[in-house]
């Protein structure tokens, strides 16, 4: 059901024609209720510097590559950072410190991810100001907001706003006649607009920096065994290869695994999909299951069998890298 109704959205939001009329009468309704929750509460000062990274569109646009990789432009300074998250989607409301082996569940899956990759403290907690809270007390150089571009009561130093390349803005229509949190002008006032590959439709008046997605090596699912991408597709010559994935964009995990030469069967889920043994019921046996690493952190509790995973890194351009860690020594040499 869920996956049906996101895919007849998704129609809409990025495809050639208007949006039907019932959509766009909703869209007043929707301003409305975001403008209140804009003026609600005191605005929240982290004791450090606070970045955001977020976007303007529902759905996922790649936000988590970029904090890992912000986080690792961090530790190469020597600073000590933290990430402070809501874990969409978990059951759990308590305010948690994440842990690499966490259950996703209860912190989340994109949480765990970042944990895993970079090592960082990682709160979760019901209300972002509390991870910030949670951070602030454990002396820190710097705090990363995985989302939370339109937390109007969180007071920010730098603001990232990460777009599809493929996908830009869609329709440039609020919610839900198109994918718009907020208005195409914010692009104009965020510090960085951050684009997922290339963006072909960007407006003139918008500076983008592109960021790049790539793949080296394919994990087992346990981490137990890793293979170079060639030498991976050797030893799977001649299996079925089930490419999954539960993210924003499915397509442009597919799409990449087809670049780097692999034969594969998509088989998509919508985001943060918590999954179960009966999604892989129907897998032919004898198959293999290749899957993003965000669906990996949800899926080595089940145990399945030639299940693997392929870890990205983010590029960044020198010049790009350099103005950021120009922008970080000088707010760390303010706040200290």
């Amino acid at each position: 059901m869920r996956s049906g109704i996101e895919n007849w959205l998704l129609s809409h939001w990025y495809g050639n024609r208007r949006p039907p009329w019932y959509l766009r009468m909703l869209v007043p309704l929707y301003r409305a209720a975001y403008q209140r929750r804009q003026k609600r509460g005191q605005t929240f000062h982290s004791s450090v510097p606070l970045i955001v990274v977020g976007n303007i569109t529902a759905g996922g646009t790649g936000k988590t590559p970029l904090v890992i990789r912000l986080c690792e432009i961090a530790i190469e300074m020597n600073l000590k950072a933290g990430i402070a998250s809501t874990g969409y989607g978990r059951q759990s409301r308590d305010t948690l410190l994440v842990e690499a082996d966490s259950d996703t569940r209860t912190c989340g899956d994109e949480p765990v991810l970042l944990a895993l990759r970079t090592g960082v403290p990682v709160v979760v907690a019901s209300k972002r100001r509390e991870a910030v809270h949670r951070l602030n007390e454990m002396k820190l150089d710097l705090i990363i907001s995985d989302d939370g571009l339109q937390q109007a009561d969180l007071h920010r130093d730098i603001e990232f706003c990460v777009v599809d390349g493929q996908r830009g803005i869609g329709n440039a229509y609020l919610i839900p006649a198109g994918p718009l949190r907020e208005s195409p002008e914010r692009l104009r006032q965020v510090d960085h607009v951050v684009t997922n590959g290339h963006w072909n439709a960007r407006p003139d008046d918008v500076d983008v920096t592109e960021m790049h997605l790539r793949a080296s090596v394919v994990r087992s699912i346990d981490a137990a065994t890793e293979y170079a991408v060639e030498e991976f597709r050797q030893k799977h010559t001649g299996i079925r290869l089930h490419a999954v994935a539960g993210i924003g964009n499915p397509a442009r995990f597919f799409n990449m695994l087809e670049g780097m030469g692999f034969d594969l069967e998509p088989n998509g889920f919508p985001d943060h999909h918590n999954y179960t043994h009966s999604d892989f019921d129907s897998l032919a046996s004898g198959s293999a299951i290749i899957m993003t690493e965000k669906d990996a952190v949800k899926c080595r509790s089940l145990k399945l069998k030639n299940a693997w995973y392929v870890p990205v890194e983010t590029h960044l351009s020198a010049e790009f890298e350099g103005t950021f860690k120009q922008q970080l020594t000088k707010l760390v040499k303010q706040r200290s």
